[in-house]
């Protein structure tokens, strides 16, 4: 309560005011968020791989199971990857790399918003079919 003939003022509260979707701002993806999401995306939507073990990549060994390496250049909204992965034995490689590539490059656009550009796959190491004992097969 106040005295009388002074009026109580309160510190006005926040403002709601209405801003437009367009001019509420934007949200930025780093270039390590998109290597990580890259790397997720090959290792559980495709057949390639990547290396696990070791200390400084020395004694890492294939693994069709982990993470496959990436590296991400990005200018604004568009991202061209680099991306190192294993593969399973035999496999055709050009056809192998080519549905990567469009993997890859469909599902990030879809996941993130940002466009892909270009995507280079290196293909690191070969896995043989473990169920294989080495002898050969008379047809």
């Amino acid at each position: 309560m106040s005295a009388p003939g002074i009026e109580e003022t309160r510190p006005p509260g926040p403002r709601r005011s209405r801003t437009e979707v367009g001019e509420r701002g934007a949200t930025v993806l780093s270039r390590k968020v998109l290597e990580k999401i890259a790397g997720q995306v090959v290792k559980d939507e495709t057949f390639a791989g990547g290396s696990s073990g070791g200390f400084l990549g020395i004694g890492a060994r294939g693994d069709l199971s982990a993470r496959p390496r990436t590296e991400v250049e990005l200018a604004g909204n568009v991202a061209s990857l680099k991306v190192q992965v294993g593969l399973p034995y035999p496999v055709p490689l050009r056809q192998a790399a080519d549905a990567l590539r469009g993997r890859m490059s469909d599902r990030i656009t879809e996941l993130t918003g940002v466009e892909v550009r270009q995507v280079d796959v290196t293909v690191s190491w070969l896995m043989p079919d473990r169920s294989d004992d080495g002898r050969r097969r008379l047809q």
